[in-house]
């Protein structure tokens, strides 16, 4: 696993959505092992307080601040309201990191109008939000850093992921977008591809993935949110605006970037015309 850059994290005020669980529990962890302050935001206030007491087992010094919110992301006024408190005492927010998100797979056709209501409000205006509420104070100073947690299928959806999908591929735009906006104003993004990670966020996927999609993700491996986490802080600290965890997920992008989308359309088709094979085979 890559090294962390303990100096260039100690100190920092790192807020991170979504911060209760999976990859953003997982950030926060080792962020309060290098002596960042750390506030965690979520809308569960019982998980929260479980991953509080976790973080207070990390920390290796009394000056370092653990805190947590309640929040909705999704709820633009709920989360500046949260947040006022927080953003008056700390002054400024050094790092914002947007893990906040939901997934929910089904075939287009199945999928209730509101999945689609909810991915995007929760995964694409949840990062728009909680931007907006942090970014006044880094224009001020010229200075800032703003994490963006997309998805493998932000760059390459896949059947069963037309809801969630969609939102990541949004997520994206907007930090492409972002990157060059800020980078003149001292501030830099971060774009992160996960592939699938070991998250309960995984486990609810996995009730709803249809048997396709199912098929088609036995063909991947799942890492574990501490891998993530660490590549993550790592591409941070030396700038990156692109980061791509795991060597799998780096090899599809880059083959990607190199031979184009249109072989990589060409070979999920055979995927799924053979998962659907095997599909129809097992009804008989």
């Amino acid at each position: 696993m890559p090294p962390i850059a303990s100096d260039f994290f100690q100190n920092k005020k790192v807020l991170i959505t979504g911060g209760s669980s999976g990859i953003g529990l997982a950030l926060a962890r080792l962020l309060v092992q290098t002596r960042a302050n750390v506030c965690i935001l979520a809308r569960n206030p019982g998980n929260l307080q479980k991953a509080a007491s976790q973080l207070e087992n990390q920390r290796h010094s009394p000056e370092v601040e653990i805190s947590y919110l309640s929040a909705d992301v999704s709820d633009a006024s709920n989360l500046n309201k949260a947040l006022a408190p927080l953003l008056s005492r700390w002054e400024n927010v050094d790092i914002l990191i947007n893990s906040a998100g939901v997934a929910h797979p089904g075939e287009f056709w199945n999928l209730e109008d509101k999945i689609f209501h909810q991915m995007m409000q929760i995964n694409y205006f949840g990062t728009v939000n909680a931007i907006r509420a942090v970014l006044p104070g880094m224009l001020s100073r010229k200075n800032g850093i703003i994490v963006n947690l997309s998805s493998v299928v932000g760059y390459l959806n896949i059947y069963g992921y037309s809801a969630y999908g969609a939102s990541k591929h949004a997520v994206t735009g907007l930090s492409d977008a972002l990157r060059m906006e800020l980078k003149p104003q001292g501030i830099h993004v971060a774009l992160v591809y996960p592939p699938d990670t070991d998250t309960p966020q995984l486990t609810y996927e996995n009730q709803y993935k249809p048997a396709v999609t199912k098929m088609l993700a036995s063909s991947g491996g799942i890492i574990q949110p501490d891998q993530v986490a660490r590549e993550i802080l790592s591409g941070v600290a030396r700038r990156k605006y692109l980061i791509i965890p795991g060597f799998e997920n780096k090899l599809i992008y880059v083959a990607i970037r190199l031979l184009g989308k249109g072989l990589a359309y060409a070979l999920m088709d055979r995927m799924v015309a053979s998962a659907l094979k095997r599909k129809a085979t097992v009804k008989e």
